[in-house]
């Protein structure tokens, strides 16, 4: 019988550790191009690569005007974000709450 208890909770820490990694983040789908006003961001690290932000802004766009959001989400140190600044922004038309920043424009 603690067998099963054992076998159960092994896996339930298995799920909650990997779930994170197999769901994406971001739109998936459909997606809206718009702007995100910087309104809000952590301070930049003194360290160097990919590192966590926290940054809240407007987003506007052709199904969205003015909707706040705010976010974690991992971005390069060397172009971090700054307040005021106008980023350009994909998200879902029926959840602008779940939105990352545009690809580079491919040439």
């Amino acid at each position: 019988m603690w067998e099963f208890f054992v076998i159960l909770l092994i896996v339930g820490a298995l799920v909650l550790v990997l779930a994170p990694r197999i769901m994406r983040r971001g739109p998936r789908g459909e997606v809206v191009h718009g702007t995100l006003l910087v309104t809000g961001v952590s301070p930049r690290p003194d360290a160097t690569g990919e590192q966590f932000v926290t940054i809240s802004g407007v987003i506007n766009g052709p199904t969205v005007n003015e909707h706040v959001v705010y976010q974690r989400m991992a971005v390069d140190v060397n172009s971090w974000p700054a307040m005021g600044q106008l980023m350009p922004v994909v998200y879902s038309p029926k959840n602008p709450d779940n939105w990352n920043f545009a690809p580079p424009e491919q040439v």
